[in-house]
Formats: C-alpha cells, structure tokens, sequence
C-alpha cells in the first residue's frame, strides 16, 4: 500500500498538465447548500430519533464546505473529524450514513471490517475500499454526464433506427445523378420518422451490435478487477471487443442505442477528472462491525488478524494515495464513519493511531416501545405504508389502526427486550407474519378492503406468544 502523502490540492480542481491545478467541472454535491440544522431535518424523514448521531454528521458534511471557503493555504490543513457510531443493531447506524450520502449526492461505500479477517480469505486488499468508492463516484458522474448529452444521444439513436428500418436511406449515400431516386427515398424516410416518432414501429424486428464481454480465461483465477489498476486498462485498450449480432423489438434496440451512443459522447478524460475530484473531496466510506477488529494485541490466533486489518486500514484514514482506474487519488479529505456494537469491546482497544483518526464518538440510545410506534408511522417510507402500498397493486386497500400499530410495536419491543435484541429489524419479522396471509390471498380477497387492529395482530401472532422458544420462530 503507497504511503506517499501529496500536497492536497485545492478543492472542486483536477489536476492539470503542467502539474498545477485548474478550475474542475465536476458537479457539487447538495452539501453546499444545507446547512446541518437542514441535514438533520432531512434525515428526520427517514430516520426515528438517535439525534446526537444525526447532528454529529450533519456539522461534519457541513464542515466541508466550510472548509472550501478557507484561505488555500489553510485549506490543505484542515482533515475531516472521522466518526464512531456506538450502538447496538438496528439502530440506525448504517441508515444514516446511507441516508446521509444520498441526501448530498457524495459517493458512498459500505464495508464489513470483518471481512478481512475471515479465515482463507481471497480478495483484495483494504485499498479495494477506495477503489470501490471511485466506482460510486464514477457512476454518480456519469449519470450526470449522461443526462447531458442525452438530447445528443437521442437524435443519434433516431437515426441509426432510420438506418436499420430502411438500409441506404440516407442522402448522402445516394448518387446525387439519381435524383428521382433520392427523392423517394427521402420520403421513404421521412415516412418512416414520423410513424417511428408516433411509437407506431416499436414491435418492428431490427438487427442490432451487441457488444460480447471478451473471454480472458488466463485472469479467471484472480479476476481481471484484482489487477493492477494501469495494466487493466492497458487490457480493456489492447484486446478485441468483439460484437454478436442480436434481431429484438424497436423498443429494446432503442434503449441499447441509448446507452451506447450516451456512454460513446462522454468524454473520459474528463469523467476520470471529475471522478478523483468528486471521491476525494466528498467521498464518504462505511466501515462497519469496527468492534470486531477490536483487541489486544497478541501472538496467534485472531487477535494477530484484527491487528493487522487495523494496521491496513490505518494509512487510508490517516491519508494515503490509492491507484484507481481513473487515476491515483488521496484519502486525506475522505470522510469515515466507524459503527459498531461494542457489546465486548471499546473504541479505546483500537489501535492508538486509529483512534486518534476517529475523534468524534457518538452512542445511539437502544429503540424503546415507543420508538417502533414512530418508525411504524412516521418516516417517509414507513413500513406501514410499504405494505399498505404493495398491496394497493392487487386492489387491496389495508389499513392500519392506532391501536393495531401499538400492539405491532408492543409485541417487537417485548421479543427484543426477552430475547436476542435486533433493534427495528425485529419490525420486519412481526409485520411480515401478521400481513402474510393477506398477501397470498390479496389477488382472491372478495373483501378488498383489511382493517389492521390490536385484536387482528394478537389472533395473527397468538400461536408465536404461545410459544416459549419464540426466539427460534421470529428469527
């Protein structure tokens, strides 16, 4: 892993050709124009209660932008306050970073620590996180690159299905000695815009270039993304890209031409530019179950792996340059957010120097009865409402009463607090029981219309509460 530290250049700029900087292109993300006291309203909507989690990265999204209103020389000094989020499952922890990340448009990344110690493991290595976030990156760059050059790619693929529908038809491929020949067949054409502009063609059959993915069987033991980011664009430029001929609908070929002729107008050097400016300074990585790396040190066993994940996750934190297929980029500005439960650990057992790098430690509080009442009713997405909304698909109208809510959060919060505590999670599995039959019968119900009470949920889940080992059913 490089542990070479470059001067940090100033933000919203690519790197020029003289080694300086000029002005970048790249899109802001919505962070510049939300203040936290809006950031925390935002992810209100979504996300019931742990307030102290919420303004923690609320002032740490907001410290970005303010850090770009800094003098250049100040600038490059002023690191991201990396956060840890204490708290049991199913608290919220991963939904407000995700949460987060969406609601300013930065690219995002979750990551499992657990999953470089696993015993055998083969993949790759922690610098995979960055490259994995340069992907995010580039996929929130090229939508917007797309939807620039759509209108472009629009008229394109109108006139590459012109020249499917009618071979030749084009003016300048008629001899201009055939004169009422050229003629016809522009109003052959002409004939066949209007009727394709009118959606009259869209069962018509056309034969259109797929692109066949290039066999590399020499790679398969490792996976051509294992390798090294400049020879695996020295591969993509060097072997063939073969193409299969394919007959399908006008309306198929037409959003394959799109793609095509959408991703053929982009630029990449300028998608590559945009991609290291955009994952450098608004860049936000997920690194969750921290705690299982957590431990002293030792001689064998996994104590020896936990340390050195610890060990390999430091320079990323600290700042480092990653390699990327769209050229090197630093993590000095990157933003981590840590979670984990810390049943049997604490924060301090991590290594002193990633610690350091994690100087803002927020507790999300355990999800009381009343808590699940809320995420049953008020979040924009509410759970009640996803099923009430699924199952309008099928005619079906389900209501939820007060009372039918209450007794949903009454018997969540007591199976949680008796047995294995898996935080709102456990909503899913007591809703998902109580609506099941309605969901297979919802096509064949004479009565399309359900009332969910306190009384319908208890005779629903009464043969569970019976049971002594609940845990085993619900989980």
């Amino acid at each position: 892993m490089s542990r070479t530290r470059n001067t940090p250049g100033t933000p919203g700029s690519v790197p020029a050709s003289n080694g300086g900087t000029e002005p970048g292109n790249g899109a802001v993300p919505a962070e510049a124009a939300l203040t936290p006291r809006q950031i925390v309203a935002e992810l209100d909507k979504y996300i019931v209660g742990q307030q102290a989690a919420k303004r923690a990265v609320a002032i740490a999204i907001r410290n970005r932008w303010r850090r770009q209103q800094l003098p250049a020389d100040l600038r490059k000094d002023v690191t991201p306050k990396n956060i840890i989020l204490i708290g049991p499952t199913g608290v919220g922890k991963t939904e407000i970073a995700r949460r987060l990340a969406q609601l300013v448009g930065a690219p995002f990344v979750k990551v499992e620590a657990t999953r470089f110690t696993e015993v055998g493991y083969v993949g790759r290595d922690v610098e995979s996180i960055i490259r994995d976030l340069a992907e995010a990156g580039a996929a929130l760059v090229r939508q917007q690159m797309h939807a620039q050059v759509r209108e472009k790619a629009q008229a394109r693929v109108r006139e590459k299905l012109l020249d499917l529908l009618l071979p030749g038809s084009r003016r300048d491929e008629t001899p201009d000695n055939e004169e009422e020949g050229r003629r016809r067949t522009s109003r052959s054409r002409e004939k066949l815009a209007a009727q394709l502009d009118a959606g009259l063609l869209e069962d018509r059959l056309v034969t259109v270039e797929v692109p066949k993915k290039t066999d590399m069987p020499f790679f398969a033991a490792v996976g051509v993304d294992q390798l090294d980011p400049d020879f695996r664009n020295i591969l993509e430029q060097v072997l063939p890209r073969n193409t299969v001929s394919r007959e399908m609908p006008i309306r198929e070929a037409r959003k394959l031409l799109l793609e095509q002729e959408t991703e053929a107008l982009i630029d990449r050097t300028t998608l590559a530019e945009r991609t290291v400016e955009l994952v450098e300074n608004h860049g936000i990585v997920f690194l969750d179950e921290i705690d299982k790396i957590c431990g002293p040190q030792a001689t064998h066993g996994p104590d020896v792996s936990r340390q050195g994940v610890q060990r390999d996750l430091l320079p990323i934190v600290e700042g480092t340059t990653v390699n990327s297929k769209y050229g090197p980029i630093r993590t000095d500005y990157i933003l981590f957010i840590a979670a984990g439960a810390f049943h049997t650990a604490r924060p301090s057992d991590l290594m002193p120097e990633l610690q350091g790098r994690f100087p803002i430690r927020v507790e999300l509080s355990d999800l009381s009865r009343d808590d699940f009442v809320r995420i049953l009713t008020e979040p924009k997405h509410a759970l009640t409402r996803q099923y009430a909304e699924l199952l309008r698909t099928e005619g079906v109208t389900l209501e939820f009463t007060p009372e039918g809510v209450e007794a949903l959060a009454d018997i969540a919060f007591q199976v949680n607090r008796t047995h294995q505590n898996i935080g709102a999670r456990r909503l899913h599995t007591v809703l998902e029981k109580v609506v099941e039959e309605i969901s297979f019968d919802a096509p064949d119900l004479p009565d399309k219309r359900v009332v969910i009470d306190a009384s319908f949920v208890r005779h629903r889940l009464q043969d569970i509460l019976q049971r002594e080992d609940l845990s085993k059913f619900i989980l």
